[in-house]
């Protein structure tokens, strides 16, 4: 934000209310041509063979979720891995760029860079650039007209807002969470054009006059898109007993993949609900970790980092990769996978949490 903006923000405080400087959208993704942070593995991978020792994590009845031999004939070391929300798995085959969807068994491919099952997978380079403009663009619960966002969910309406800034909805798809702001008095269009204006002002009293202008202009539509509180950032959900309040929060994010079907807020160093109940503090190893997890007792806590899952109770376990909660006929667990030389495939194994 310039100089000529946050000034013009001061002068409107002045007049008694304050503007909330325009918030930029961030999208935090990480990819890798070798996901090293998803998969374990080294920058510099050798080539595996049946010879190799199955890694520590192996458990005495894994799950085949995909065999790399047959009619794949794939190497470990030639792929990549991402995976989707709904538990899909995409495989990418470096040499022929070709992609695989694995999914409860069943295995679909070759497809080509640019299918529209590749959607929603951070690592399948796909093509998709509607995101830059509009980062909802694809979500099925989030519209947008006119410069303005509505959640539909459940047959229910919530809005119009300004800006979403973070939305998560349960395995279950019958919660959601967002976290919301009804009113922004300046777009980054109308702040581009009022920078202009004053910088092109030749003496200062037409800088100061400009500023005052657009100040009052700003002032304006605050007040009538609801006044004060409407450019402060808001929780809104279907959940019941919700108080929980972003302003008084000390940051973090809303998340639905740290416990089975709910959506909690995660700081650096806790765990927190919807009811501003503290669930969790953890220890220093845990805090900013990569993938975190809890159970659903909310008395145990499990974190990821480069391979590695560790457990609040000391547990650690190796040579793993893609941890994450599933339910099974009630039980809930937390599942990872990892890779198996003897077998050429790639396996998982689940923990009751």
């Amino acid at each position: 934000m310039k100089k000529s903006i946050l000034f013009l923000m001061a002068i409107c405080i002045l007049f008694g209310n304050p503007v909330n400087a325009q918030v930029s959208r961030v999208l935090n993704k990480v990819t890798n041509p070798v996901t090293n942070d998803v998969t374990g593995k080294p920058e510099s991978v050798t080539k595996t063979t049946n010879q190799e020792p199955e890694p520590k994590c192996a458990c005495e009845q894994p799950e085949l979720i995909l065999d790399l031999g047959g009619k794949l004939k794939l190497m470990y070391s030639e792929i990549t891995l991402s995976l989707k929300d709904d538990g899909s798995l995409l495989v990418k085959d470096i040499i022929s760029n070709n992609f695989y969807i694995v999914k409860d068994g069943k295995t679909d491919g070759p497809i080509m860079a640019g299918d529209p099952r590749l959607a929603g997978f951070e690592n399948a380079n796909n093509g998709d650039v509607t995101k830059e403009t509009n980062p909802w663009a694809n979500n099925e619960y989030i519209s947008n007209s006119g410069g303005k966002y509505t959640i539909k969910f459940n047959g229910k309406s919530y809005g119009p807002f300004s800006q979403i800034n973070q939305f998560k909805v349960t395995k279950s798809k019958d919660k959601f969470a967002a976290i919301v702001v009804e009113n922004i008095p300046v777009s980054e269009a109308d702040g581009k054009k009022m920078e202009e204006a004053i910088k092109n002002a030749k003496t200062d009293q037409e800088k100061m006059d400009l500023s005052m202008k657009y100040a009052q202009e700003m002032q304006q539509k605050v007040t009538q898109g609801g006044g004060p509180t409407s450019i402060m950032p808001k929780l809104v959900t279907n959940i019941v007993g919700v108080t929980y309040d972003p302003l008084k929060s000390v940051g973090g994010n809303l998340t639905s993949n740290i416990k089975y079907d709910d959506i909690l807020f995660s700081t650096y160093d806790k765990v927190i609900d919807l009811s501003n109940k503290v669930l969790l503090t953890l220890k220093s190893d845990a805090s900013g970790a990569k993938d975190l997890f809890v159970n659903t007792g909310n008395t145990k806590y499990a974190f990821y980092n480069y391979g590695t899952l560790t457990f609040s109770d000391g547990t650690v376990m190796s040579e793993l990769f893609n941890p994450h909660l599933v339910k099974v006929n009630g039980q809930v667990y937390i599942a990872y996978m990892y890779y198996s030389p003897k077998k050429n495939a790639i396996m998982q194994c689940k923990i009751p949490f």
